[in-house]
């Protein structure tokens, strides 16, 4: 489900913004934009756990939770193996982290009127226009 850049990157191109990629990124912004989802991807990131120990930590039911998981499940966005009788869910990208980290980041700004970052630096590969 998610395209890697590592052929981007090491051509110092940046990969095309076609109408497929910019519609998996709304998907995936789609399925982060729940609340109890973005707190579960934001449990998974620090690692993997299993149902119970997710219901716990989230204001929700183990059945809300489950259903949750098993969305995040078959849009490709978690993974699961079996412990014994345990289902141990975790990321199925480090790229989640990031994106899930920056929304958190911007959601701070807003919720405590902290000015925005204005300016991005600049790469050697892409210099900023004004």
């Amino acid at each position: 489900m998610f395209a890697h850049d590592d052929m981007a990157a090491a051509n110092q191109r940046p990969e095309p913004l076609t109408g497929q990629r910019l519609q998996v990124a709304a998907d995936v912004l789609g399925h982060l934009a729940s609340p109890t989802r973005l707190h579960l991807l934001t449990l998974l990131a620090q690692q993997a756990q299993d149902v119970n120990s997710l219901t716990d930590q989230v204001e929700a039911s183990r059945s809300s939770v489950s259903q949750h998981l098993g969305r995040l499940r078959m849009v490709g966005l978690v993974r699961t193996h079996r412990e014994g009788r345990r289902m141990i869910y975790r990321l199925t990208s480090t790229h989640l982290v990031a994106l899930i980290e920056e929304a958190l980041g911007f959601a701070g700004h807003l919720v405590h009127n902290i000015p925005h970052h204005d300016q991005r630096t600049p790469s050697p590969a892409a210099p900023m226009t004004r």
